[in-house]
């Protein structure tokens, strides 16, 4: 069987739980959000003042730490369904 075949057959990942999911959907609201309001920025800055860098900044920062904590879960959940496979050491 040729390598790009055995691997197309090859459990990559683990199957999406309900809490998993919800955390994706939470992350790219957090990523549309964020690119809105750098996009927007200036518009924003003229509807809401002084207030619009910190604003962004709190975006900026909340989509980060939640990129961290989702890939955290993700690649747990992922090795624990491969151990349990008997695929990953």
């Amino acid at each position: 069987m040729p390598l790009w075949l055995d691997l197309l057959c090859t459990p990559m990942a683990a199957p999406e739980t309900p809490e998993l999911r919800r955390m994706r959907f939470t992350w790219q609201a957090l990523c549309v959000t964020c690119a809105l309001v750098v996009g927007l920025f200036s518009s924003l800055r003229h509807a809401v003042g002084r207030a619009a860098p910190i604003g962004a900044a709190l975006i900026l920062l909340a989509t980060a730490a939640y990129t961290c904590l989702y890939l955290f879960r993700k690649q747990r959940a992922d090795r624990a369904f491969l151990d349990d496979l008997g695929g990953v050491e």
